[in-house]
């Protein structure tokens, strides 16, 4: 494998996780095929998806690479609060790789008192245990993922399955097998010896990196390198999204050159469907930072289907987020600044969920 193996200290295997996206798609694939309770397309006026974190990027995943497809809108939830909109005739994933996400367990419960129909990905807990009390499809997260970032293909794959065995997502498997075939040829590419991925991370080095995508894909894979190096590498990143950057953040580099130049990199991370006025966007806002921030690299995605480019360019960027890791010395995998919070937290919950009408 690349050098990232070399001397990499990885207690929990993210690794060999990112090495073997391509085989997780594959296999989540199959796990939500032929499930039973799946309410009839006809039912349905919106489609809901709930989770935080790692899970909460199975809803991103869902509607930045099928939501322009579907019949019905989809929204994603991410907090403790339902949207007021959910009925019966609403259908709502709740993702959480634990089982025990309380903003997850909360809000799939008001869903459920609501009368939505559920579909429940998880590796077990709460969730696990309320699914199976509500008589909904309950997909199982494979236990030998270590971390819910790890297990991306395990929980966003399963989804796309469901839509489509209810006819709202036509084609979804021909897309799937055509991410796996890109994500092999990539995979191939990011082990190597000459693995583009290390190059990119010594490049970040120890700057704070800027990822920019263009649209819904773009924004959603942006998000996804963002998080990998704070969770992977430990540093701090951001991102933001074409058009809605030009109409705001590019204001913010008109002063302090001197600084911003030693401080910040861009990543430009482009795919095929771009608008053709959001390439044109990424050609002039280059041309305005090329002098105030120390690079502007970019990775273009490959592969047939906005599927497959989004989960290319993730590919690369756990990649890279696990290369910064290893150059730091840093462990990828445990995350103790979240498991501290998730406990504080917990320590003063309150005695039950309440929710605003």
């Amino acid at each position: 494998m690349s050098d990232v193996s070399a001397g990499m200290l990885d207690t929990e295997g993210m690794l060999d996780a990112a090495a073997h996206l391509p085989e997780q798609v594959f296999d989540a694939a199959l796990r939500a095929r032929g499930l039973q309770g799946l309410p009839d397309r006809d039912r349905i006026e919106n489609v809901v998806v709930v989770g935080m974190g790692g899970s909460g990027m199975a809803g991103d995943i869902l509607a930045a690479a099928a939501g322009p497809f579907l019949p019905v809108p989809v929204v994603v939830s991410k907090g403790y609060e339902l949207p007021a909109f959910v009925s019966e005739t609403s259908l709502v994933f709740a993702v959480s790789f634990s089982g025990d996400t309380e903003e997850t367990v909360e809000v799939a419960s008001a869903a459920a008192v609501e009368g939505a129909r559920m579909v429940v990905v998880t590796g077990g807990g709460e969730l696990g245990r309320l699914g199976a009390s509500w008589g909904v499809p309950v997909i199982d997260v494979p236990h030998e993922l270590r971390q819910p970032r790890a297990a991306v293909g395990a929980l966003a794959i399963p989804p796309l399955v469901v839509l489509e065995e209810m006819g709202l997502f036509v084609g979804a498997q021909q897309w799937i097998d055509f991410a796996v075939d890109q994500l092999r040829r990539r995979r191939d590419v990011l082990v190597g010896d000459r693995s583009p991925a290390s190059r990119l991370a010594k490049c970040i080095g120890r700057t704070v990196p800027l990822f920019y995508g263009g649209g819904d894909l773009g924004a959603t894979v942006a998000q996804r390198w963002k998080n990998q190096v704070n969770e992977n590498a430990k540093a701090p990143a951001f991102w933001h999204t074409y058009p809605e950057l030009c109409h705001n953040e590019i204001c913010g580099w008109g002063q302090h050159g001197d600084l911003t130049r030693q401080v910040f990199t861009v990543v430009n991370l482009r795919h095929e469907y771009e608008h053709p006025q959001v390439a044109r966007r990424f050609d002039v806002v280059n041309a305005l930072l090329d002098e105030v921030v120390a690079s502007i690299e970019e990775v273009w995605a490959e592969g047939e289907g906005q599927l497959a480019q989004l989960l290319d360019l993730v590919l690369v960027g756990d990649f890279v987020a696990l290369h910064l890791a290893a150059q730091e010395g840093l462990d990828p995998g445990p995350v103790p600044s979240l498991d501290h919070v998730k406990a504080a937290v917990a320590a003063v919950a309150p005695a039950g969920p309440a929710r605003a009408r």
